[in-house]
């Protein structure tokens, strides 16, 4: 993983997949403008671990180029099981911005990517000002939680 500059353009980019990204829906234009500048940009190599099922979640990701896969182990025993691809303008790991949860899944690059990254901690003065917003991201946040409890 290394940390790249942003540009402009990426800016422009990233600001057209967020609204695309129904876990911030609820946000008002301005409460997006705050976000964006605690966006990361990050670059990641094949075969690279984007974060391991059972780990603390403490980011939220959008893909901008590449394709990852979504892992899970069901048990200790268990055989790891791809239960998903993404590719770009895909999102994961929105419930650590609301929830000290661990991992549900582990997410590898299956090529390299460019992935946004949104740490947990920056994003909390944004659930602050807006109740409404934090119970609607509650909400979508639980929903994929339930979806993906149902893939494995």
């Amino acid at each position: 993983m290394e940390k790249m500059a942003v540009t402009d353009a990426e800016v422009g980019v990233l600001a057209h997949l967020l609204r695309k990204v129904d876990f911030f829906s609820p946000l008002t234009v301005g409460q997006m403008e705050k976000i964006l500048p605690h966006i990361r940009l990050f670059s990641y190599d094949r075969g690279e671990t984007v974060f391991s099922q059972g780990e603390q979640g403490d980011a939220f990701y959008i893909l901008s180029t590449g394709k990852v896969s979504v892992r899970m182990k069901n048990g200790f025993f268990s055989f790891t099981k791809t239960v998903s691809s993404l590719g770009p303008g895909s999102f994961f790991g929105e419930i650590a911005l609301i929830s000290d949860a661990p991992r549900g899944a582990t997410v590898v690059c299956e090529e390299p990517c460019q992935i946004f990254v949104l740490v947990a901690a920056d994003f909390k003065f944004v659930l602050h000002e807006n109740p409404a917003a934090a119970e609607e991201m509650a909400k979508i946040a639980a929903r994929r939680k339930f979806d993906s409890a149902h893939t494995k």
